[in-house]
């Protein structure tokens, strides 16, 4: 998985650096922060399955590359106990891709797409970029119930320093807020494919908790 996406991220890079110090350089900061010790989901394999599944879809997204930048930069900074994360994340992507062949249209719809999936809501609506980005980052919802299970245990695991008279009611809130929306998905590709799935864990995990 590890070798897979230092290529994948060597080939996207490659397109906008010839700075291949600079790029490896990048890709030894990305591997670090995703591989950090507390992190138990939003670690490289997230990002994996992420970058996996955009093959599916990339024939229907306006800006392929600026998504996988995204992709790779969303979750750079992420602590618990924060919640700035995703703004940090958006304002690191910024800094290190001004290094890259970017323009600032090109910087800004990174920075709009990190930030969209603080709050799983479309920033961007000219096309479905947007939708793409953050279908993806909630396809673990709609996995089968044994996978799904793993991925609770991941994230209850991340918020270990909560006990569970404050962590419970905090999940049923986002759980109670996901199910509340007419759609957990934005995409029809990703609604047929999850969204049934998807609202079953839910409802499993808030009965649960």
């Amino acid at each position: 998985m590890i070798d897979w996406l230092k290529t994948e991220w060597n080939i996207l890079a490659s397109k906008y650096s010839e700075d291949k110090q600079l790029i490896s350089s990048y890709w030894n900061e990305i591997n670090k922060h995703y591989n950090s010790k507390s992190r138990y989901y939003h670690n490289v394999s997230h990002l994996y399955n992420m970058l996996i599944q955009i093959e599916d879809v990339k024939s229907l997204i306006t800006d392929l590359d600026l998504c996988k930048f995204a992709i790779w930069y969303h979750d750079i900074i992420y602590k618990s106990t924060k919640k700035n994360n995703e703004e940090k994340s958006a304002e690191f992507a910024k800094k290190r891709l001004k290094a890259f062949n970017f323009d600032e249209k090109q910087l800004k719809t990174v920075e709009k797409l990190i930030k969209s999936t603080k709050k799983h809501e479309l920033i961007i609506t000219k096309n479905n970029d947007n939708a793409y980005i953050l279908d993806l980052d909630l396809s673990i919802l709609g996995s089968n119930w044994e996978t799904y299970k793993k991925y609770l245990n991941n994230i209850r695991k991340e918020y270990a320093i909560y006990p569970d008279f404050m962590y419970k009611p905090g999940r049923q809130k986002v759980i109670a807020h996901f199910l509340q929306r007419d759609t957990l998905y934005f995409s029809e590709y990703f609604r047929n494919l999850y969204e049934k799935q998807a609202r079953e864990n839910l409802k499993k995990e808030i009965e649960l908790l």
